[in-house]
Formats: structure tokens, C-alpha cells, sequence
């Protein structure tokens, strides 16, 4: 499955909202330098998902605010 993802990275709290089956909103506090904010990303959907962190990887977007994850 494919998940379509808008990033705010360096915001004040961590949170993820579900726009539709494929589509969400998160925001993360760490800012977008090195990969930290995609690294970030990565763990909190594995938590919001209830899904170990290999099962999420970022297909599309690495230098974007709009990124594409595939959910194996």
C-alpha cells in the first residue's frame, strides 16, 4: 500500500492526522537538515501504523514536503 504524506517539519508537536485512506498531515520537531525530519517522519507513522520502522519506507519525496511511502 501507498500512502501519500504532506511533512511539517520544525513544528512545536509531533502529530499525525489521517486526511483519507492514503492521505496524511504530520508534523514532526525536527527540522529538515541531514534527513533528521525524514527520520522522524519514519518513526512516528511506524507508531501511529503499529508497524516496525522497516515496514515503512520512503519511496518519493526525500527533498520535498510532499512524500509518497510504501507500507509493506
Amino acid at each position: 500500500m501507498r500512502i501519500s504524506v504532506k511533512v511539517k517539519a520544525g513544528a512545536k508537536e509531533e502529530k499525525v492526522e489521517r486526511l483519507s485512506d492514503s492521505s496524511y498531515t504530520v508534523s514532526v520537531k525536527a527540522k529538515p537538515q541531514d534527513g533528521k525530519a525524514n527520520y522522524a517522519l519514519r518513526e512516528l507513522l511506524a507508531d501511529y501504523l503499529d508497524m516496525p520502522r522497516s515496514r515503512v519506507i520512503l519511496v518519493k519525496g526525500e527533498r520535498s514536503k510532499n512524500k509518497t511511502f510504501e507500507i509493506l
